[in-house]
């Protein structure tokens, strides 16, 4: 079956994506979804299907956490140095954005996230107000999304946003999944300025969702190992492009 081959390969698939796809209208859809939840290939979500077993090992976030993890604590060091004390952050999921979180443990913030990982790296602190977005937890990278998460976001007003991204070259930030694309387009819509960690790895990839455009950024955090063509890249667009 086309469908389920689909979901082999892809983590989460919209339904709209999917009727263009396979040329099928969207109840005949939702009826082979129904099959194929009952068989244990997919579980329902809003808007869509996630694989429950996909062959993508890059959104796990454990296996995330150790890959270029020296670059991620260095880029989390030089990130930290742009919050202010008393400002309000959102962090957004991912790996390095935890490491930005170890680095200001001790700093009168307040924080917004959609990450469980970082929600945890407050639990014993006293300094830092820590609020939840809510919303459809998605497993493997234990984030918060879907419309929960981003009518909670349309609420909030953030002095800034650090958040991490799958993909980024000259056309802007990408991702394949669109209920988190949808979650980090109103993280964006909400804070003042946008900054970027990434390591080297994530330049040049372009996944299949276009989530914001480069000029939409403020600052780019990035490693050493980064090419001169990206940094140029960076540059050229107008944000700031910092090597940790």
């Amino acid at each position: 079956m086309r469908l389920q081959e689909l979901f082999t390969a892809d983590e989460f698939l919209n339904l709209n994506d999917l009727c263009q796809r396979l040329g099928a209208s969207r109840s005949s859809l939702r009826r082979d979804l129904i099959e194929l939840e009952g068989r244990g290939v997919l579980r329902r979500v809003h808007g869509g299907a996630i694989s429950l077993n996909p062959r993508d090992d890059s959104l796990d976030f454990r296996k995330l956490s150790s890959s270029h993890h020296e670059e991620k604590v260095r880029i989390g060091e030089v990130a930290a140095t742009l919050v202010e004390n008393g400002q309000t952050i959102i962090l957004g999921g991912g790996s390095t954005t935890v490491e930005v979180a170890r680095q200001i443990l001790d700093r009168p913030v307040q924080i917004i996230t959609n990450s469980l990982a970082v929600a945890q790296v407050f639990w014993d602190c006293k300094q830092v107000e820590v609020t939840l977005t809510g919303g459809y937890m998605y497993p493997r990278l234990a984030i918060q999304l879907g419309p929960i998460c981003e009518r909670m976001l349309e609420g909030v007003a953030a002095d800034v946003l650090i958040m991490g991204v799958r993909g980024i070259t000259h056309l802007g930030l990408s991702d394949s999944n669109s209920l988190v694309v949808g979650s980090i387009r109103k993280m964006i819509e909400v804070a003042r300025k946008v900054i970027i960690v990434a390591d080297h790895s994530k330049f040049g990839r372009d996944s299949m969702l276009h989530v914001a455009d480069l000029a939409d950024l403020d600052i780019v955090v990035s490693d050493v190992k980064l090419a001169p063509e990206f940094q140029q890249m960076i540059e050229d667009s107008g944000v700031e492009c910092m090597l940790a």
